[in-house]
């Protein structure tokens, strides 16, 4: 097997992981703000302030998702970047930094259409 071929491998199973983190930080956030929704939702006089708790979970689990987004959109760049480079320059590295240019910051993958849809 070449190398830019287990290097490309190197670089998938990144991605692969980040997007199962993003599955289930979803699945997680679902479940949380839910419980959260439904505690609240029991309670008598105070309920008012009480709603805004689950707003803070709720932004903290969006962050999150922009964050593995992010990640994965610079493994992505990387995979694009080693795909391009000759068999005897593949050195193995996975650093995202030299493709970081490339990629839109993490602030801005918050207010992306993945994550806003």
């Amino acid at each position: 097997m070449s190398k830019k071929i287990k290097h490309l491998e190197f670089i998938q199973g990144v991605v692969n992981r980040l997007s199962q983190n993003s599955f289930l930080l979803k699945g997680w956030s679902v479940l949380l703000v839910s419980a959260l929704l439904a505690l609240v939702g029991s309670r008598g006089s105070e309920k008012d302030l009480l709603m805004l708790v689950p707003y803070v979970p709720a932004v903290a689990f969006w962050g999150l998702d922009a964050y593995f987004l992010w990640q994965e959109r610079l493994y992505r760049a990387l995979y694009d970047h080693v795909r391009g480079l000759d068999e005897n320059e593949i050195d193995f590295a996975m650093d995202v930094s030299i493709v970081d240019g490339q990629v839109v910051e993490w602030w801005r993958v918050i207010f992306s259409k993945p994550l806003l849809a």
